[in-house]
């Protein structure tokens, strides 16, 4: 397998992961702020005040998002063994 073949494999895994993993960041990135700035506001500093929403935020953005994801992650797929011949040299 040629070297430009490895990088541009690699390069589109990455793509493809940051794709996926992105909104999810963001989900937890936003519930994250706003909740620090409650407990700034309310001097609250208890852990599972921060934690829980977190996890809830994360579990139901994965839940509303797996149907795309799981598109995202076949069409990939399919366009990376469509044409599978280059990976064989």
């Amino acid at each position: 397998m040629d070297t430009s073949i490895t990088i541009e494999l690699g390069r589109r895994t990455l793509e493809a992961a940051i794709t996926l993993a992105l909104p999810l960041l963001l989900a937890a990135t936003v519930v994250s702020l706003l909740i620090n700035i409650v407990q700034v506001l309310t001097s609250l500093q208890e852990t599972t005040i921060s934690t829980v929403p977190r996890l809830l935020t994360m579990a139901a953005a994965a839940f509303l998002l797996l149907p795309w994801m799981v598109r995202k992650i076949g069409w990939f797929t399919t366009d990376l063994f469509h044409d599978f011949r280059p990976f064989l040299r």
